[in-house]
């Protein structure tokens, strides 16, 4: 089986090496790219910045937020969740 994912070898070079497209981390993640537009505006989720329209995360800052999340108190509420 093929996989049609993005991956480290596919990450482009030179400016951009190092960082990834909000499409390319909802794939990774199995978000929607509207669930990571919603996170950022609600100042939740990883870092991004902004380049014109397009929205690009530091490969090194998501890796960071996700083992953040993974440290977190499970007893404490999630933000964005029905109140």
């Amino acid at each position: 089986m093929r996989d049609t994912g993005p991956s480290e070898e596919s990450a482009p070079t030179g400016v951009l090496g190092g960082w990834i497209s909000r499409l390319d981390l909802a794939l990774e993640l199995g978000l929607t790219v509207d669930t990571l537009r919603r996170w950022e505006k609600r100042r939740f989720g990883p870092p991004a910045v902004r380049a014109g329209r397009q929205v690009y995360y530091r490969r090194d800052a998501v890796k960071e937020w996700l083992q953040q999340q993974e440290q977190s108190d499970p007893r404490r509420p999630r933000a964005g969740g029905r109140r």
